[in-house]
């Protein structure tokens, strides 16, 4: 008998069984078993059931036909199969949903041979997670199971770096000896026979199966990653690496010769008028010097708007029109609009997390806004 698992709500209390979109993704190799055993483990089996609007696959060119030949087909159509005998609702799976991973030259990838087939294999993993969880409705249960080992690692990689509080991880753990049987599917509701392996077959009976669902917890570290890579396309080692840097001691380079500046090893663009501002607020943290107040109680500052000039001049050379634009001094609005900027840069190119070091904030009452980093952690590079 089996015994019902919950599938738990997450810390905020949403439960995943109630998104309007709910995908099981999953990697499978030349054993798709594993679908039908997971969506058995979650659908029915469960304590408190969830059940998928859809199901994806990533595989190889053999593992497509496998799927599609055992899953999908008239018969056997194990899929089809386990809906009918558990009385299953509708569930978006066909052919389409089934992508075959290619390689780095565009063909369809018949197995993972090589370092080329290995990086293809992590980043199209990683962008279909990051492309399933860019929906805010969606909800994902990835399933590690199937597949090549790397596979499975690279899918729960991708989903420690792009999971939300909705998604979850989990592998399928089927008893003995039903495990890795080519004819078992999942536990029927009746009796189905089929045959030990090897030169005694005994017969066994499908229904005494046990399919358990090992929920597997994983660190969330989405709040890390830089917007871009939560939007656009994500190559593995580039979503690694910016984790990296964002974990690493904070470290702020600027280059007044180039007006370049690198935060945590990450190129940061940025216009001369916003990197002035930040120039000028880093020279100061360099030299231990207090915040600087907004100056709205006394209206424009010249004092602001010349050391501000003084940093542009040295970034760009003399501007007529910034020059004439300041001419009466630095108004809280310059002062709040260059401060925004200058901050959604960082986090447009770090993401919340790995700016935050960065970030020109305030402080105190009244507040005073300062750049936190430590002098050590500041090089101004310039003549």
């Amino acid at each position: 008998m089996n015994t019902p698992e919950p599938l738990s709500s997450d810390s905020l209390g949403r439960n995943p069984a109630d998104f309007p979109r709910r995908v099981l993704l999953a990697v499978t190799g030349l054993s798709p078993q594993i679908v039908t055993e997971t969506l058995y483990a979650l659908a029915i089996r469960a304590g408190h059931p969830w059940l998928p609007t859809e199901i994806r696959l990533l595989t190889t060119v053999r593992g497509a036909e496998h799927a599609q030949l055992n899953l999908l087909s008239t018969e056997p159509g194990w899929f089809h199969r386990l809906r009918a005998d558990y009385a299953l609702p509708a569930i978006h799976f066909d052919a389409d949903c089934i992508q075959v991973i290619r390689a780095g030259d565009g063909e369809p990838l018949e197995d993972i041979r090589s370092q080329a087939d290995n990086d293809a294999t992590a980043d199209a993993l990683t962008e279909a997670v990051r492309a399933l969880t860019a929906d805010p409705d969606s909800a994902l249960h990835v399933s590690i199971a199937g597949g090549r080992k790397t596979m499975g690692y690279y899918l729960g990689y991708a989903l420690s770096l792009f999971g939300r509080p909705q998604d979850r991880l989990s592998h399928v753990l089927v008893s003995p000896p039903f495990e890795s049987h080519p004819l078992f599917y999942y536990p029927s509701p009746g009796e189905r026979v089929i045959h030990t392996l090897g030169p005694s077959p005994r017969p066994l009976d499908c229904r005494q199966a046990e399919v358990t669902l090992a929920q597997i917890p994983f660190v969330r570290l989405r709040e890390g990653l830089p917007d871009r890579l939560l939007a656009g396309a994500a190559r593995f080692s580039d979503t690694v690496a910016a984790l990296n840097r964002s974990l690493g001691p904070p470290r702020l380079v600027i280059d007044v010769n180039e007006a370049h500046l690198l935060a945590g090893g990450c190129e940061v663009p940025m216009p001369p008028a916003d990197l002035a501002f930040l120039l000028w607020f880093a020279r100061r943290a360099r030299a231990g010097l207090d915040g600087l107040r907004r100056p709205f109680e006394t209206g424009p500052n010249p004092d602001y708007a010349s050391e501000y000039l003084t940093e542009y001049d040295r970034l760009r050379g003399l501007n007529t029109g910034v020059e004439e634009r300041y001419r009466y001094g630095l108004s809280v609005g310059d002062f709040d609009e260059r401060r925004s900027r200058v901050n959604t840069a960082l986090r447009n190119a770090l993401g919340a997390r790995g700016a935050a070091p960065y970030l020109i904030a305030g402080e105190g009452r009244p507040k005073a806004y300062r750049l936190g980093l430590a002098p050590q952690a500041i090089e101004i590079q310039e003549d």
